[in-house]
């Protein structure tokens, strides 16, 4: 032990303190990187206000909207407690069940269908997310190695152009493309011509193709639409990354994986946060026009579900239920994904 040692131990108050003065260093670097990591609070003072005044008004007809459509009407929820009925007034004059209606929709008389419900919405929209999103990023990647402008616009408006037409065309058409050759379905007459069918498949009547054909009906009308982020995320990457790596010797794979992905994973993550939140609450279009008595079991959704006991047979309270039931599996699923994405250090939401 040196004398600068001996003379800093001593300073320090003997073996009684140097432990706790330690102990307090680390726990004073811990606070203060968690300071860092928060960054300098700003505060929300009226001259910042006054600053961002346009941004705010042009925000107050979409807080308003959110109001009125989104919140004021959460009220009806009583209903899931109500067996209610509309010939006898309003919400306040119904007759109150309590929990029943939670019980018949999980554990009773519908318990297993919407069971069996639950497990075509997620399956649907799990693979549609996948899917759509592996899609986009991989035309995005594609179309950033485009160096002929023109050419690229073209492409970007043909992939773009079936985002605008409406679901019941998008169900015409896939339901034209899966018929037999003799109706124009080209799908069964292709695979018949690459020899890998024998006879044409009548997929709207097999209900194990189901989730498929709503996965690549939405990735074909989507999948322009959703490339526009993930190309405007590239656009913010440094170009000098890009000649740094042509310096280096590296090709377009390479720089593709090292610098294109990586530099647009943030918002990869932020939209996969995002979309989490809609698992349950897509995939009514699609299930609807295409779904039919041979493929229900496979192709009801809770939309479905929702609108034939809601409003085909009346029965408004079980409808709610299931509608509590997908907002409060929403907000669980974004909250955990966020919770993930802050752990494993990925940029989040909050």
């Amino acid at each position: 032990m040196t004398d600068a040692t001996v003379s800093t131990y001593a300073n320090a108050g003997g073996p009684e303190t140097a432990l706790p003065l330690a102990t307090s260093s680390r726990a004073s670097k811990r606070k203060a990187r968690k300071i860092a990591a928060k960054g300098p609070k700003r505060k929300i003072t009226w001259d910042r206000v006054w600053a961002q005044r346009a941004l705010l008004v042009m925000a107050v007809p979409l807080l308003l909207y959110q109001i009125l459509f989104k919140y004021v009407p959460a009220y009806g929820w009583v209903i899931a407690f109500q067996h209610y009925r509309p010939g006898r007034g309003n919400v306040w004059n119904q007759q109150w069940v309590g929990l029943e209606n939670f019980r018949n929709l999980f554990t009773g008389v519908n318990g297993k269908q919407f069971r069996n419900v639950v497990l075509n919405t997620l399956g649907q929209s799990l693979l549609s997310l996948i899917v759509g999103t592996i899609g986009a990023i991989v035309l995005a990647l594609l179309l950033n190695e485009v160096k002929n402008f023109p050419f690229k616009r073209v492409l970007q408006n043909i992939t773009y152009m079936p985002h605008f037409l409406s679901w019941v065309i998008v169900a015409s058409l896939a339901a034209v493309a899966l018929s037999l050759p003799t109706s124009g379905g080209f799908i069964n007459q292709g695979l018949m011509n690459l020899h890998l069918i024998d006879h044409p498949i009548l997929f709207l009547t097999q209900p194990h193709y189901f989730w498929g054909i709503v996965a690549g009906t939405n990735l074909w009308k989507e999948l322009g639409w959703n490339t526009i982020l993930y190309l405007a995320a590239i656009t913010a990457i440094d170009p000098t990354l890009y000649e740094a790596a042509e310096v280096d010797g590296a090709g377009r794979y390479r720089k593709m994986f090292n610098i294109t992905l990586p530099g647009i994973r943030p918002t990869i993550v932020v939209l996969l946060i995002i979309n989490s939140g809609w698992i349950l609450s897509t995939n009514f279009e699609l299930p609807y026009f295409l779904g039919n008595g041979l493929v229900a079991q496979r192709a009801q959704t809770i939309d479905v579900f929702v609108l034939h006991y809601g409003y085909q047979l009346g029965n408004y309270s079980l409808a709610v239920v299931a509608g509590i039931f997908k907002t409060i599996v929403a907000i669980i699923l974004v909250g955990s994904a966020n919770l993930a994405a802050k752990r494993l250090n990925q940029e989040t939401l909050v």
